[in-house]
């Protein structure tokens, strides 16, 4: 973030914000329980898993169409957890990639998992696979993969295009549970309509702290989380203040049942 046109204000903003995040790190690591509300789509992925197992049959994770880049990265870290319980409980998680790069990363974080269970035998390098660099070749093959092994569960977390509606729809003919998330608004609706679960908004951004309870995840996300209610406090008093005529007794006396209850 550039400061070169910041006036004393934004500064000031900008160090209470970064003062509130680090103290919610620190908080966390020194042992404090924050909570974070319940997110359903990842609350789900325990149950698309054990439902997976029940039925014999494996699970599918995407990546989406990006190379290495923040977006590819959550999608990753969400994997791992997810490889970690197909560990547990016995079952084969299949990741099919769309760049080589990706793929290298993918296939190792994957043996890590299966390895972190005690299950280092049970992991099959052939389940992590690099299917084709463009777009529609690599959707047909994972239509192809989530119809010949008949996948009970489905993820499908990244940067997705055009080809999110035809993976949902396989999914969906197959009969499999399936949870989606990403951060490209143009496909959201998409896997709204098709999946079981959808991750939408921040909520894809905050998946690797909400899923792992990793402290200095979880504070990180905390303290933002406050910085954003400032920040639109603050909205809300500078809008009230700027309109003519506004009844300034009112906006505060409304923020203060808002806060304390009262």
């Amino acid at each position: 973030m550039s400061l070169e046109h910041a006036n004393f204000l934004h500064i000031a903003i900008v160090g209470i914000i970064s003062v509130i995040i680090l103290y919610t790190i620190l908080s966390a690591r020194g042992g404090k329980q924050l909570f974070i509300r319940r997110i359903p789509g990842l609350a789900a992925i325990d149950e698309a898993v054990g439902r997976a197992t029940e039925m014999g049959r494996p699970m599918l994770f995407s990546t989406g169409l990006s190379s290495v880049d923040i977006y590819t990265l959550q999608a990753l870290a969400i994997a791992q957890h997810v490889a970690r319980l197909a560990a547990r409980y016995g079952n084969r998680l299949i990741v099919p990639v769309v760049d080589p790069v990706v793929f290298a990363i993918a296939e190792q974080l994957v043996r890590e998992a299966y390895a972190s269970e005690g299950k280092a035998e049970a992991f099959h390098s052939e389940d992590v696979r690099f299917l084709s660099g463009e777009q529609f070749p690599y959707a047909a093959g994972v239509m192809g993969l989530i119809n010949r092994e008949q996948v009970a569960s489905t993820f499908f977390f990244g940067y997705f295009y055009a080809e999110s509606l035809l993976l949902a729809e396989s999914g969906q003919e197959v009969g499999a549970i399936q949870i989606a998330g990403t951060p490209a608004t143009t496909q959201i609706p998409f896997f709204l309509a098709s999946c079981d679960y959808t991750i939408i908004g921040d909520e894809y951004w905050a998946a690797s702290a909400y899923l792992t309870r990793e402290p200095t995840l979880l504070g990180s996300l905390v303290g933002q989380d406050i910085g954003k209610a400032l920040l639109l406090l603050m909205v809300v008093i500078g809008t009230a203040t700027a309109v003519p005529g506004m009844p300034l007794h009112f906006v505060y006396g409304w923020l203060a049942r808002w806060l304390f209850g009262g």
